[in-house]
């Protein structure tokens, strides 16, 4: 019968070499789930814009509550072509389903959450952003933000 016989030297050696693998296989297979990857680089810029939902509210002399809707900023501005992404937060109203004129974009601005808006617009003019809700006077608007594409 053969038996494998081993110095002490050695099989510390051994020992170290597999815990420093298994540390190592270890780390990377945590990391597997983050974002970062090495030796990336961007093909593009994207220009981030926040915006946020905001509500004004007053009394009149005779004691009636008036308010009023509006997106912040009012106006953003854009080049044409330019890759967007315009990140709306919704802090007042429970809820503002919007669309953008002239183009296809539609959504809805929960209160208390954040939208992100994709934009490319590549024909130059002012695109209004309304609040289907908020459309006019009798309903607390009109909620309208300029786009203004140059």
């Amino acid at each position: 019968m053969k038996f494998l016989v081993l110095k002490k030297d050695t099989l510390v050696f051994i020992l170290v070499t597999a815990f420093l693998l298994v540390t190592i296989s270890a780390w990377f297979l945590l990391k597997a789930g983050d974002t970062t990857v090495f030796n990336q680089t961007a093909n593009e810029d994207i220009r981030e814009i926040h915006m946020v939902t905001v509500e004004f509210n007053s009394k009149t002399k005779d004691g009636k509550e008036i308010e009023v809707y509006r997106w912040d900023p009012g106006t953003i501005q854009l080049d044409a072509g330019e890759k967007v992404n315009l990140y709306i937060s919704g802090v007042n109203g429970e809820e503002h389903p919007f669309y953008i004129e002239g183009t296809d974009i539609k959504g809805t601005v929960k209160k208390g959450e954040e939208t992100m808006v994709p934009l490319q617009i590549d024909k130059e003019g002012t695109y209004r952003l309304i609040c289907e809700v908020h459309g006019d006077r009798d309903h607390n608007g009109p909620m309208i933000a300029d786009i203004i594409v140059d």
